[in-house]
């Protein structure tokens, strides 16, 4: 009897050992697509990714660098002070976005040019994304509001 309940123990044990290695399988099977990692414009060019990662990258969208092209496309640079990556983004972009505001994009970095999915801009006149004001603060780019 006492031989009975040992294997049933075990054997419940098993099953759930197996239960819970299986779906912590297909829980990252699922979200393999859905984990963008956040890289600033001098880690991107420090190590460029692959073409094809899917990655997040934010800054200010640098000055003068706002072109539109005669369809969709739009053409900027984004910087976080040490360096400034080219972006290209098919779309329309959001109401708040202008040169010299934070941003981030989701896309694939392709021969020297961020490939845009979706673009981000801040939603209103104070707030900039987390990743983006510790990108600036690394590179001592960042004020503080009410900095001069």
């Amino acid at each position: 009897m006492k031989n009975l309940k040992k294997r049933r123990r075990i054997q419940v044990i098993l099953v759930a050992a197996v239960a819970l290695v299986l779906s912590t399988g297909l829980i990252g099977y699922a979200m393999r697509d859905g984990i963008n990692f956040f890289r600033s414009p001098s880690q991107v060019m420090a190590e460029p990714p692959e073409p094809t990662e899917v990655f997040r990258i934010g800054g200010l969208v640098e000055e003068g660098s706002l072109i539109r092209d005669q369809g969709e496309t739009v053409l900027f640079s984004v910087t976080d002070g040490g360096a400034s990556v080219k972006v290209a983004y098919t779309g329309v972009l959001p109401d708040l976005f202008s040169e010299n505001e934070g941003m981030v994009g989701t896309g694939r970095y392709v021969d020297g040019v961020f490939q845009a999915d979706e673009i981000l801009a801040k939603h209103d006149e104070t707030y900039m994304p987390k990743e983006v004001v510790d990108a600036l603060k690394e590179q001592g780019v960042y004020k503080e509001l009410g900095e001069s």
